[in-house]
């Protein structure tokens, strides 16, 4: 019989060896205080050299593209000192958002690690399947020009909705086909964040596009997870590329000129997709996108975070570690040469939307230091491998959508330019 070792870690939960949580670097290690989080991120978790130092001011995107664009202040200061006897944060540092998970939630309470079947689900009729299957149930119009569509999908095992904002000129008849922006939320949060959350009606009232908003899970991840090597439900990566495209193109009359956007873990699915699917998508952006997660210490606390879903998103950081890069922003990022690519984020000091007296415990404080660090990482990995990129670490700023309100504000002209969407 295989011996099975356990320690007390994430607040008391019993984890055996085979669900351990190690560094990149290899070394496994048990996080048996929550501070430990704040004492890894104040040492340098997931930097792999110096922040590049900078002249001041910000210019725009549209006008210096893929050129490195500093904060106001130097990206040499360093972050806010936090002392490792102080609480950590109540809450996952990168929530995005105040919803609660679905009734169904793949990730909570679907039969994780089991075959992908089809649910019992009747598909509208009219409306054309995924090459797997995947098929409409329900078409609700909750807002002008916005629909919420329900899928079945084999992929999740459930039905699930995702969110479309067609553009004024779009017909249910039409012959012709609209540019797409696949937008993917972030973390703790549903496919209603872009529009309850968000500016982006406003921002792409004015365009000629489509906007795609599919649900992505509460600690969904943009993967396929690893499920101890089983693989099975939930497939997110499926489902979102395999699925929820051909679905829009074939009923919609989605065109094949797309981009890819999010935040927090939606910026890593954006990043990702993009270097995984070559010739998917014309460009590519993240707003204080996880685009790191194997740089040292990172695996650690991500699964820390992430502890409900413990190592089955990508497996153990050590056994699975092919998996953890095959998922990797940074490690991938010479395959996004020839495409669009915008990135973004702050530091974790207190910036200009934030409250002065904000503590340095802070959960967005904390998640935006790991987010930053992240995005650098991947900038000068994007640089190194010849990809032209708009990158704006913005220095001071929390893990919050006031700052990706301006974000998605700097970053539409060349999103829009990249896929062809005129002004309506």
């Amino acid at each position: 019989m295989k011996k099975r070792i356990e320690w007390p870690v994430l607040g008391g939960r019993m984890l055996s060896t085979e669900k351990k949580i190690a560094i990149a670097s290899g070394v496994a290690i048990a996080v048996t205080l929550p501070g430990s989080m704040i004492v890894l991120a104040q040492t340098g978790v997931g930097r792999t050299e110096e922040r590049p130092r900078s002249a001041a001011g910000t210019p725009g995107p549209s006008s210096i593209p893929g050129d490195f664009m500093p904060g106001p202040e130097s990206m040499g200061s360093p972050p806010p000192s936090t002392s490792p006897t102080q609480r950590p944060p109540a809450s996952n540092p990168f929530s995005t958002g105040k919803e609660k998970p679905a009734p169904n939630d793949p990730d909570l309470r679907g039969k994780r690690g089991t075959k992908p079947r089809m649910p019992k689900s009747k598909g509208l009729p009219g409306f054309k399947p995924a090459d797997d299957g995947a098929k409409i149930t329900k078409l609700t119009k909750v807002g002008t020009n916005l629909y919420d569509v329900t899928i079945a999908t084999p992929a999740l095992g459930t039905e699930v909705k995702t969110r479309v904002l067609f553009p004024k000129s779009w017909k249910s008849k039409a012959t012709r086909t609209w540019p797409v922006v696949y937008a993917y939320h972030g973390g703790n949060n549903r496919y209603t964040s872009w529009t309850n959350d968000s500016n982006i009606r406003q921002v792409a009232a004015g365009h000629d596009v489509m906007i795609v908003m599919p649900e992505g899970g509460w600690n969904g991840s943009y993967t396929n997870w690893w499920n101890d090597g089983r693989g099975g439900i939930p497939q997110w990566e499926t489902f979102h590329i395999n699925e929820v495209i051909p679905l829009m193109e074939r009923n919609f009359h989605a065109g094949s000129s797309r981009a890819a956007i999010g935040l927090s873990s939606g910026g890593q699915g954006a990043i990702t997709y993009a270097e995984r699917h070559p010739g998917m998508f014309k460009f590519a952006a993240s707003y204080s996108g996880a685009l790191n997660i194997t740089a040292p210490g990172m695996p650690t606390i991500l699964m820390y975070m992430n502890q409900t879903a413990g190592d089955d998103i990508w497996g153990d950081p050590v056994t699975a570690r092919a998996n953890w890069r095959a998922h990797d922003a940074t490690v991938m990022a010479s395959r996004l040469k020839g495409i669009g690519v915008y990135v973004s984020s702050g530091d974790g000091r207190v910036g200009p939307y934030d409250d002065p007296n904000m503590k340095p415990t802070h959960a967005g404080r904390f998640g935006e230091q790991l987010a930053g660090r992240m995005t650098e990482n991947f900038v000068r990995a994007a640089r190194s491998a010849g990809v032209s990129i708009t990158a704006n670490l913005y220095g001071p700023g929390t893990h919050k959508w006031t700052y990706w309100k301006r974000e998605l504000i700097r970053s539409w002209p060349a999103i829009t330019a990249a896929i062809g969407a005129t002004k309506s």
